[in-house]
């Protein structure tokens, strides 16, 4: 029991820190430009700025120009665990603990230039994995034991070339290296009684300084015809291997131990594959739709090594199975143009969980979630504002809870909303 609760502990460092509080299934963020974003993210077909880039590299072959695209997305989750069985176990826990209000804003930078007729080339910035989340009084937090705050970022840099074969059909590819970071807080039940006449006791651990890089492709297809387009998008997975700081606080242990060491972990990130299409039904108006394939069972188990020199017991951590399975996303936009500066724009997604229950817990309490969007666009002469909002609420989800506790917790209950604000500034040279 009590190498379980470590190995789960730990396995925070890798699970918790990507909390689904407000975007795609998983642990995904999909806001990656605001005209997309106002769209339900159903861009693939469509494609026609440089955030192209992110939802299909083929679409900046029929760029202009030199075009410059840079925005940021604010989220503002919201979530409840709601346990009815929690005073069985102590009464002074409270049945409901809401997360830590917080504000996350992925940023996004997209460039393009043509080159020729037939060759644009370009670069984007963005974070399409990540956010954190934070619980209440981390000392009597009743799942402190799996985590009480994580902050994870992990950037792309992605630049792009697209070729033009004809003026109907297109190809594009690009490399990315990848840059990601985290922190985390949780408590670890450190289990003295072999060196007696010492005990258990409470130890507030602390990850940071974790850091981890890797490289991977993304390449596209683009088919323009008169009033209907078609894209293809596959976007590669990737393994990050972390490597960071482990800081115990030891106040509570009645003998001086070591309170520092290290944390390795690999991560495997999924590979995404998406299709879609935009169709002209007039000249004000572009219909578009999207279905996402996400191969989410790359995450399949998390391997925690760490280890503090000088400790008299041995961390170690069994691997946790995860068991993801593969899921769809389904996203279905428009945008009709009011006149020529100005363009109205909405959609809607729907997104599958690839977690099953019995791997869900505060570190990543994942589930089925629709949204809707809505936004509009303005533009004078070169420059252009796009504005977007999405609601999203996610459906209400029961966990058995990690056997963590020598005591049952009983299930607990996950309700789970968001508010995302996008914006974007795009300029054409």
């Amino acid at each position: 029991m009590k190498k379980s609760i470590g190995a789960v502990a730990l396995a925070a460092v890798m699970i918790f820190a990507f909390s689904p509080s407000a975007h795609g299934s998983g642990f995904l963020i999909y806001e990656h430009g605001a005209v997309a974003m106002a769209m339900g993210g159903a861009f693939i077909g469509l494609a026609n700025d440089a955030t192209a880039i992110f939802h299909n590299p083929a679409g900046i072959a029929f760029l202009e120009g030199t075009q410059v695209s840079a925005g940021v997305t604010l989220i503002f989750p919201n979530s409840t665990l709601s346990m009815p069985d929690i005073d069985l176990v102590n009464p002074a826990y409270a049945e409901t603990y809401n997360q830590v209000s917080q504000v996350f804003y992925p940023p996004t930078f997209y460039i393009t230039h043509k080159f020729s007729d037939k060759i644009v080339a370009g670069f984007g910035f963005f974070a399409p994995y990540g956010l954190g989340t934070k619980w209440p009084n981390p000392t009597t937090f009743p799942l402190r034991y799996i985590s009480t705050r994580a902050n994870m970022q992990t950037l792309m840099f992605n630049p792009t070339i697209a070729y033009k074969f004809n003026d109907n059909l297109s190809f594009g590819v690009g490399v990315s290296y990848i840059h990601s970071s985290l922190d985390l807080d949780l408590t670890y039940l450190l289990d003295l009684t072999a060196i007696p006449p010492l005990g258990t006791y409470d130890v507030p651990i602390t990850v940071e300084n974790t850091t981890g890089t890797a490289w991977a492709v993304n390449a596209g297809l683009m088919y323009k015809g008169e009033k209907f387009s078609l894209g293809f998008n596959w976007r590669g997975g990737f393994t990050i291997d972390y490597d960071g700081d482990l800081d115990l606080d030891m106040s509570n242990v009645p003998i001086a131990l070591p309170e520092n060491g290290t944390v390795v972990a690999p991560f495997s990130f999924p590979h995404v594959l998406g299709i879609g299409a935009a169709f002209n039904l007039s000249d004000q108006l572009i219909l578009t739709a999207d279905v996402h394939y996400v191969l989410w069972s790359a995450f399949d188990r998390i391997v925690v090594e760490a280890v503090v020199p000088g400790l008299p017991i041995s961390l170690d951590f069994p691997p946790i199975d995860e068991n993801f399975e593969d899921s769809f996303l389904f996203r279905v936009g428009m945008q009709y143009q009011m006149n020529e500066n100005f363009a109205l724009r909405g959609g809607f997604l729907y997104d599958q969980t690839p977690q099953p229950v019995e791997s869900m817990d505060t570190m990543l309490p994942d589930s089925d979630r629709w949204a809707l969007t809505a936004g509009f666009g303005y533009n004078i002469g070169k420059v252009a504002i796009d504005v977007a909002y999405q609601f999203e609420p996610f459906k209400d989800r029961t966990s058995p809870n990690r056997d963590i506790y020598p005591l049952d917790l009983g299930e607990g209950t996950y309700s789970s909303t968001a508010h995302l604000f996008g914006v974007s500034f795009r300029y054409v040279f």
